[in-house]
């Protein structure tokens, strides 16, 4: 699976790549501003992005509006439950700004769902904290479930290595041992928020709710963590997985158009937020 490059300019961490075909602001280090903005736009003139996209405190907003960003969404208490996050894009190429397909309709019938707690688990079947020796089930979970990807999921040396970081895997397994279902934490410490990703069903075991079950183990830990808000940056034309974190009680705050390169093709991504506080 071929992925973009994470890496930093100054002290904001950054990925690029062909495969999204885009710069994303993953953290914005405060103090690189605004020289940061000149860097973003070098490295996308320089690869020929289309799009630059990034994750920014509302005090900072008014810096990249002025740069010709539009905000795509906004969660409140983004940033250690005090500041508003502004999700904003620079479009470099109108074609990227085309939608293809219709997440209004499913974000329509998804965000009437209800509220809906979790099933339970069949007798013998777990829902654990990965660790570093489930990275080769997870990452053939992985690379089963998705054809292209932002990130190397499919890799267990990649696995192991956020692993070590700031990611937290969580995994159901059957009573067999099999991978069922994974998930990931992506914690983000200094911003006091935490990105609910990575999830993956194995086709043989979808339609039983394991991600909302998934969805609830990992607001456990990062709750009990310390952090304050959790989000996610969700498929836009997937019904099940904007139904999960809709039925987990969380908002809406934008859609992101043609944000992401997964499952074999460039996607519009939904943000959904929920306060860990209650």
């Amino acid at each position: 699976m071929t992925t973009d490059t994470v890496t930093t300019i100054g002290r904001t961490r950054v990925q690029h790549g062909k495969v999204s075909d885009r710069v994303y602001v993953m953290h914005l280090a405060p103090a690189d501003l605004p020289g940061i903005l000149d860097g973003l736009d070098a490295l996308a003139e320089a690869e020929g992005y289309s799009k630059i996209f990034a994750k920014v405190p509302a005090s900072a907003l008014s810096l990249f509006l002025a740069r010709g960003y539009a905000v795509e969404a906004r969660v409140p208490g983004f940033f250690r439950g005090r500041e508003d996050g502004c999700f904003v894009a620079k479009f470099l190429d109108p074609e990227r700004r085309r939608e293809r397909g219709d997440p209004d309709a499913v974000l329509a019938t998804t965000r009437n769902t209800g509220r809906r707690p979790p099933s339970a688990l069949q007798p013998g079947w777990t829902c654990t904290l990965a660790a570093e020796d489930d990275a080769d089930d997870l990452a053939a979970l992985y690379g089963g479930v998705f054809a292209t990807y932002p990130f190397p999921i499919d890799d267990p040396g990649y696995l192991r290595e956020t692993m070590a970081g700031d990611y937290r895997y969580f995994v159901v397994r059957t009573d067999d041992g099999t991978i069922a279902a994974a998930s990931s934490a992506e914690v983000y410490p200094e911003d006091g928020n935490v990105e609910m990703t990575d999830f993956a069903v194995h086709p043989d075991f979808r339609g039983r709710n394991l991600s909302l079950l998934l969805l609830a183990r990992m607001e456990e830990e990062m709750r009990a963590a310390g952090l304050k808000t959790a989000f996610t940056i969700a498929r836009a034309l997937s019904y099940p997985i904007n139904a999960t974190f809709a039925r987990a009680g969380y908002a809406w705050a934008g859609t992101l158009v043609n944000n992401t390169n997964i499952c074999g093709g460039f996607e519009s991504m939904n943000v959904w937020y929920h306060s860990l506080g209650r």
